[in-house]
């Protein structure tokens, strides 16, 4: 199946191809015009709510023109620290940009607990059919910024499942069975291969 991945990130395409083309399936990025779509996103109702609402905006934007009927993913990640109640989640980006890495390091500097998980949640929509996948991957936060490999919060996020290293240490490509997206992706490919689909 074609996947047109309504993304603005470049390496989350990449994530997710490697991911769902083992299962047979081509991702690209949707283009509209020859840009990525922009859509607004509820962030202060979690990541599932920010999924479906992006889900249901994509749909809109190919109806009436050549992408129609075309699978449509999308997929909202954030970061989960311990020390604080569900911050910064849908927010994670928003976070990074406003205060950095070490602005997070420096929030967890006071001896608070350092565990953290990425949580993403991916949907595939056809306009007839939809499939969800949700993916987890548990860690902790570094206490300084190590490595440029990734992106986000990856300099800062030592997998549990991992050797001691952040995912920003990791070659490219090495993390891709552990990470959260991964998981999410390999759940979408269980349940668009399934038989009963």
């Amino acid at each position: 199946m074609k996947i047109l991945f309504a993304t603005s990130n470049p390496n989350k395409v990449e994530e997710a191809s490697a991911v769902l083309g083992q299962s047979g399936h081509r991702v690209e990025q949707l283009l509209v015009g020859g840009v990525p779509p922009d859509f607004e996103e509820p962030k202060e109702l979690g990541l599932e709510a920010v999924a479906v609402a992006k889900i249901e905006q994509a749909l809109g934007l190919i109806r009436g023109t050549e992408f129609e009927g075309s699978a449509v993913m999308v997929e909202d990640s954030g970061i989960f620290l311990d020390a604080f109640d569900d911050w910064p989640g849908a927010e994670s980006s928003d976070v990074e940009r406003e205060i950095g890495l070490k602005g997070v390091l420096r929030m967890l500097a006071d001896g608070r607990q350092r565990g953290a998980e990425y949580r993403a949640v991916a949907i595939v929509s056809d306009g007839a059919g939809t499939w969800d996948g949700t993916g987890v991957c548990r860690g902790r936060i570094s206490e300084t910024v190590r490595g440029n490999q990734g992106f986000g919060y990856d300099p800062i996020f030592i997998p549990d499942e991992g050797d001691g290293r952040t995912f920003g240490e990791w070659r490219e490509g090495k993390n891709s069975e552990i990470t959260h997206r991964a998981r999410a992706m390999n759940r979408l490919a269980e349940l668009l291969n399934s038989p009963s689909r």
